[in-house]
């Protein structure tokens, strides 16, 4: 069984070899826009729609000689690699809609970092690509270049031009090289690929960012998990790039943003009880370029609304610590990692006791800091709170 790739230019973009085999063939699979370009094929024709559980099932009894038609490259985001692990399958591709718009663009892609929101949210692009010098997004109609260029606007992203690829090879082909208000004043046919390229810089901040930095409530500043207690913490959470970590508590999102930047290709899900502080935290990302799904709450109230973490950070308890705990023991992943911040010894007993109970490892960090502040001529120090850093373990089925 064949699987041949071909682009919008039908027929005249294949070999030889391949019209040969697809010529000689009993059965021809593919989608709508494939199958047309073969209007005088002799043998069975297979439309691809909807789930392809039942074209597997066909295709394992298929005894006829089978060719199947897919998009471009079959294995870039195309239904090569699933038909692949159902069915021996002999792939040859076309040339991707990547290869073809970077080509447009007179640009190399090897270096480029690629996307797909094809039928995919555009929640967390703005982390995913901040300071990637070229990226392509796989679109689809929802995520539109316009509705691209609005999402990078809002999160200040405009040192990012956009190349517009449409229909690449078919007839109505276009290519465009915008600005983001060109684009969002645009219109685009459906079948596209976008490429971000930078023009310059962006705004680059290091772990560890500045309070100061932060969109915080007036006049109580000071609200915040400070910059040396932060990285800290999220050491202390071990943070992979896929990870799903939720911040209880988020204040002005200062944590969230700060695992948000390391958990590029996961996701972070943050809950605050007050308003006004949520609003700070939507400022934030926008500064910061951290998408992330903030909500307002008070937890464990609204803590199904989130999938399972592999890292919970914990600012401080507002009561009801043994609910919340067991809440948050439960739904995190096994040897996933809890994280509290603490400011008084009866809370930091009572965080212990709930934690040990729930059978989790613990460990307790005491942070004692102190910034130093010019006096004169000379030199002072000024003392951060104390604060316990609780880092509890949840077991495996096999430790438990």
């Amino acid at each position: 069984m064949k699987m041949i790739g071909i682009g919008d230019n039908g027929v005249t973009g294949l070999l030889p070899q391949y019209i040969n085999w697809i010529d000689r063939s009993e059965v021809l699979v593919g989608g709508e826009r494939q199958l047309a370009f073969f209007p005088d094929y002799k043998g069975e024709k297979i439309v691809i729609k909807g789930g392809l559980s039942k074209l597997v099932e066909q295709l394992q009894a298929e005894q006829r000689r089978t060719v199947i038609l897919a998009s471009g490259d079959p294995l870039f985001y195309g239904i090569g690699s699933y038909l692949s692990k159902k069915i021996p399958l002999e792939i040859y591709p076309y040339a991707s809609s990547l290869q073809l718009a970077f080509s447009r663009l007179r640009e190399s892609w090897q270096d480029a970092y690629i996307i797909s929101l094809h039928g995919r949210p555009m929640k967390g692009l703005a982390q995913k690509i901040d300071g990637r010098q070229k990226v392509a997004i796989l679109t689809d109609d929802k995520n539109s270049p316009v509705e691209i260029a609005n999402y990078l606007k809002f999160f200040g992203m405009t040192e990012y031009e956009m190349f517009i690829a449409e229909n690449l090879e078919g007839e109505n082909e276009r290519c465009r090289l915008m600005t983001l208000d060109e684009a969002v004043e645009s219109s685009f046919s459906p079948l596209n690929i976008v490429i971000l390229r930078q023009t310059k810089s962006g705004p680059a901040y290091p772990m560890g960012i500045e309070d100061d930095e932060f969109s915080q409530r007036k006049p109580d500043k000071g609200l915040i998990t400070k910059k040396e207690i932060r990285v800290l913490s999220l050491q202390a959470m071990n943070i992979e790039p896929t990870s799903v970590i939720w911040d209880i508590g988020t204040c002005t999102g200062s944590m969230a943003i700060e695992a948000g930047k390391l958990a590029k290709e996961g996701a972070v899900f943050a809950i605050e009880k007050n308003e006004g502080d949520l609003e700070n935290c939507v400022a934030n990302q926008r500064k910061f370029r951290v998408d992330i799904t903030a909500i307002h709450g008070r937890a464990p109230d609204r803590l199904e609304e989130f999938p399972d973490p592999n890292a919970i950070f914990i600012g401080g308890s507002g009561g009801e610590m043994q609910q919340l705990l067991t809440v948050c023991i439960d739904r995190l992943q096994p040897q996933g990692r809890l994280i509290m911040n603490l400011a008084t010894i009866e809370n930091l007993y009572e965080a212990i006791t709930c934690l040990k109970e729930l059978k989790c490892e613990v460990s307790i960090l005491q942070a004692q800091l102190s910034r130093s502040k010019p006096i004169l001529h000379m030199t002072r120090f000024v003392p951060l709170n104390p604060i316990y850093i609780i880092t509890a373990i949840k077991k495996g089925i096999e430790n438990a």
